[in-house]
């Protein structure tokens, strides 16, 4: 399975991490794992998840307000963005 990620991800979990460093060092890191674990499962099953437009499927996360949108590829997924749940709807989904 292959992840590939849009350059602005990086940026998007930047973010989230910073909220979440001001709390604790351990909800920052519990935050990644959440993450990179939901982006797994999404991989290796990407039909798993909810559409939210054509081509374009929503994961959300299940301990902290957050969701990424990615699309599938090529034996994988591409992350477009992560972002939290309060965030307007079209933020980010212009990316590819």
């Amino acid at each position: 399975m292959r992840i590939e990620y849009h350059p602005s991800v990086r940026v998007d979990v930047a973010v989230a991490m910073r909220r979440y460093k001001v709390v604790s060092e351990k909800l920052a890191g519990d935050f990644k794992a959440e993450l990179r674990s939901l982006i797994a499962i999404a991989a290796a099953n990407p039909n798993r998840f909810h559409p939210v437009k054509p081509g374009f499927r929503r994961a959300n996360l299940e301990r902290f307000p957050y969701h990424f949108i990615y699309r599938e590829i090529q034996q994988g997924i591409r992350v477009i963005l992560v972002r939290h749940h309060r965030r307007h709807p079209a933020v980010g989904m212009d990316r590819q």
